[in-house]
């Protein structure tokens, strides 16, 4: 087992040198526009009514679905990551399984993830995850007591039979990789964090505490960190001052409804068009979206409203993908 506290373990080639992308490094499925949680740092932590457009249907249609990934098979390059994430829990979709194996056969991607909160695997799930071909799973922990879980997620959890299910998954995963992650601020103090490490930490390959990251402009990130610091991303670098984000020169993010989105944040800076009648490469090397990625050489601030008010990306990025000195080059490929 490996115990981390960032991801930066990951081979991450410098972004600046790499661009401009003839296929995407991630595309991100969004299968499920629904959770059974409402943490409390999430969106769905707010009415339904405070969302904005997310997306007009709740699940996405397998064969949609299947038409996005016949669609990667003929760019240049496989994807780096296929990941199945987005605002919501990707274990709701009955068909996850077989959106898995779908990719897996379909040979579109050097790896294909779930981002997920992991209460919804029992063995019959695992099975079907595990023979789908699944390399990596990603659980967010919420707590190291069921209390804890409720007053973060606003959810009833059987800790002792979660604490089975994933111990059962991982008896059995095969090649699957186990990340377990918790957010610092579901961790009280030291005697928790060593709790965390101790119920967890035989279940998994890679265990970390991240770093909470305001994603949300209508919730109050300082009040739920607790005096925790906000200077720090997700994975544990301290935050950049940076003017260019990175997200929409290597991803994509196919919604439930299929429209394309540039980034993973919580609202939308634009729809680039729909895979219901459009394919990956199309709108990958779209007009609309060399456009954007221009503009945001300027700067977020010249990208638009969204993503001059967008505080995400900074939390969510790596010093390798930071754009700024490469500015002036990429500007003459977009």
């Amino acid at each position: 087992m490996q115990h981390v506290n960032t991801l930066t373990g990951i081979t991450r080639a410098v972004l600046g040198e790499e661009l401009p992308l003839s296929t995407p490094f991630l595309v991100q499925i969004f299968p499920v526009y629904g959770c059974n949680f409402r943490c409390e740092y999430c969106l769905h932590a707010l009415p339904r009514m405070q969302h904005g457009y997310i997306s007009d249907v709740t699940f996405m249609e397998i064969d949609l679905y299947k038409k996005c990934i016949d669609d990667m098979i003929p760019l240049p390059n496989k994807l780096k990551m296929l990941r199945f994430a987005g605002i919501g829990e990707p274990l709701l979709h009955k068909n996850i399984s077989e959106m898995v194996r779908y990719a897996k056969l379909q040979k579109i991607a050097e790896s294909v993830d779930i981002v997920t909160n992991g209460v919804l695997l029992n063995e019959k799930l695992s099975w079907s995850l595990i023979e789908s071909g699944l390399d990596r799973l990603r659980i967010s922990i919420q707590g190291v007591t069921a209390e804890k879980y409720n007053g973060i997620s606003k959810a009833n959890i059987d800790l002792n039979k979660f604490l089975q299910n994933l111990r059962f998954f991982y008896k059995h995963k095969e090649k699957t990789t186990v990340y377990i992650k918790i957010i610092d601020c579901a961790l009280d103090d030291e005697a928790e964090t060593k709790r965390f490490y101790d119920m967890f930490g035989e279940l998994c390959d890679i265990i970390a505490v991240e770093h909470l990251a305001p994603a949300v402009q209508d919730i109050d990130y300082r009040n739920i960190a607790g005096g925790k610091s906000l200077d720090f991303t997700q994975n544990g670098n301290p935050v950049l001052d940076v003017a260019i984000c990175p997200q929409p020169f290597y991803m994509l993010q196919i919604n439930p409804d299929g429209a394309i989105v540039p980034c993973c944040s919580m609202k939308y800076p634009g729809v680039f068009g729909n895979i219901s009648n459009q394919s990956i490469e199309e709108i990958w090397n779209s007009q609309q979206l060399a456009d954007f990625r221009r503009n945001m050489l300027e700067g977020t601030q010249n990208a638009g409203p969204v993503c001059s008010e967008c505080l995400m990306y900074k939390y969510n990025l790596f010093p390798e993908d930071v754009l700024d000195p490469f500015a002036q080059r990429l500007k003459a490929y977009y």
